[in-house]
């Protein structure tokens, strides 16, 4: 039988794009609100998320990707001078229009340190910072200090510094004593035994794929590459899956994004069996990365590499 279509979100009746949003229904309820102006749902929202600080960072993210949050966000200040949640808001919008190249980053830099000074405690506007940075360099690494001095154990921003720190010595070719290793290793080492950084690892090893890939040190097709199938791979997969058979986290915020990390490498080491569990439940809740690493549509990634585990037809 035919897979069920991912997310569909705005964008006519073919298009097929990994939604953000994950499997959050209620952050997706109050995007589209938020979509049409009615910022006091989002007020709502992250006052209920108060101090969970992932599940923030994930709503306060996808949030901000609307086109019009900046708009909002300036209107709910203007309700609410001084509001710390608007404030973060507004910052975060700024650093995704900087990233769209459609702002200045020395203002969105600004609007995350104007966030930071009203939110002391919150490490949200400096995961904004982090994602302003380009690089796993000195700034870079004061950021994530910052972040984790607030929460130990964020994900996005560990998933962050990874894609960062794997961009260093780009092109250097393959060495399997890259730091991004070591860094992935200590951080899951560093973490509660419960804590889904225990796939850092796994995360680890995608990265450094797509800048392989991108200079030309690895094929673009990564199953077929050796990457994942040298012994550092397979031991750290087994761990990651022996992880998630032990302490699965249904209730995290970003688990979606962990399990997809995982699936795709089994696939790509030809553990369709161990993908396969994986993928019932992902569901229809894919990630634009790693499916698009190096330069894939996601979309046609992942729904290959589904069928293909679960013995289906992509349709």
């Amino acid at each position: 039988m035919p897979l069920p279509p991912l997310s569909r979100r705005g964008r006519g009746p073919t298009a097929r794009t990994p939604d953000p949003a994950l499997d959050d229904a209620e952050l997706d309820a109050v995007r589209a609100a938020l979509a049409q102006g009615r910022w006091q749902s989002a007020r709502a929202l992250l006052a209920r998320t108060r101090d969970d600080w992932d599940r923030r960072a994930h709503r306060v993210v996808v949030l901000a990707r609307e086109p019009y949050a900046a708009a909002w966000a300036h209107e709910w200040l203007h309700a609410e001078p001084g509001c710390a949640d608007a404030r973060v808001l507004l910052a975060l919008a700024q650093v995704g229009r900087a990233l769209r190249g459609t702002e200045d980053t020395a203002l969105a830099r600004a609007a995350c340190q104007d966030a930071a000074a009203l939110a002391p405690a919150d490490p949200t506007p400096w995961l904004g910072l982090l994602l302003l940075e380009n690089d796993g360099g000195a700034d870079a690494v004061r950021i994530f200090e910052e972040v984790r001095a607030r929460h130990r154990d964020h994900h996005h921003a560990h998933h962050l510094m990874v894609a960062r720190l794997a961009e260093r010595r780009a092109a250097d070719g393959p060495d399997p004593l890259h730091e991004v290793y070591d860094f992935a290793v200590w951080a899951a080492e560093q973490a509660p035994a419960d804590s889904p950084l225990a796939i850092l690892p796994v995360v680890a090893h995608a990265e450094r794929y797509r800048v392989l890939a991108a200079h030309g040190f690895a094929p673009a097709d990564p199953a077929a590459s050796g990457h994942w199938s040298d012994s550092r791979a397979r031991d750290v997969m087994k761990a990651a899956f022996d992880w998630w058979l032990e302490w699965e986290h249904d209730g995290h915020p970003r688990r979606m994004v962990d399990l997809n990390f995982l699936a795709h490498a089994l696939v790509c080491a030809g553990r369709a069996a161990e993908a396969a569990a994986l993928f019932q439940h992902i569901g229809d809740h894919a990630t634009a990365e790693p499916w698009s690493y190096p330069d894939r549509d996601p979309y046609t990634a992942f729904r290959a590499a589904r069928a293909g585990a679960l013995g289906l037809r992509a349709g």
